[in-house]
């Protein structure tokens, strides 16, 4: 998968690269059953800023997508339960598929550890990131859970309470 077209949501800067490809490992790493070193290196040997079967991936913060891919991994027992109770009470984890799992952990750990990065930056990166993979109703999904995560965990977000 490579970075949206021009068409489709905006040009993906280093940071968004990262993203993305930070997601496709985190979706390699949960189907392929592959660990976090392994996956790491073979994302910067060979996908970050390469060329793979004629397709360019953007050159990407390697060290945003490590961040981000270590982050998910050490902290995914507290990050599940967090999107867990993001979710409405019909639509466990379990039921969504490998790649919405992937985005919604990379943003919520960005949400809940990366309070230098703005709430908006956030969700709107993911957006685009659900919408590079989705042409239904999921990018709505992925907008609406992370809202609720950044209420949550910052008190920031478009449905806070106004007191």
């Amino acid at each position: 998968m490579t970075a949206p077209s021009e068409e489709g949501p905006r040009t993906a800067n280093k940071r968004g690269a990262a993203r993305l490809a930070a997601v496709q490992a985190l979706y390699q790493m949960d189907v392929a059953g592959t660990g976090l070193l392994e996956t790491t290196a073979e994302y910067e040997a060979f996908r970050l800023g390469k060329e793979i079967d004629g397709e360019l991936y953007r050159d990407a913060d390697a060290q945003w997508f490590r961040a981000i891919l270590a982050g998910v991994v050490e902290d995914q027992k507290v990050i599940d339960p967090v999107i867990r109770q993001s979710l409405t009470d019909d639509w466990p984890l379990s039921r969504l598929d490998s790649t919405l799992r992937a985005i919604l952990r990379a943003g919520t750990y960005e949400l809940t550890r990366r309070k230098d990065v703005p709430v908006a930056v956030i969700v709107s990166e993911y957006v685009d990131i659900a919408k590079a993979f989705y042409t239904e109703d999921e990018p709505k999904l992925v907008n609406a859970v992370l809202d609720r995560v950044a209420r949550r965990s910052r008190d920031e977000g478009r449905g806070k309470d106004k007191k």
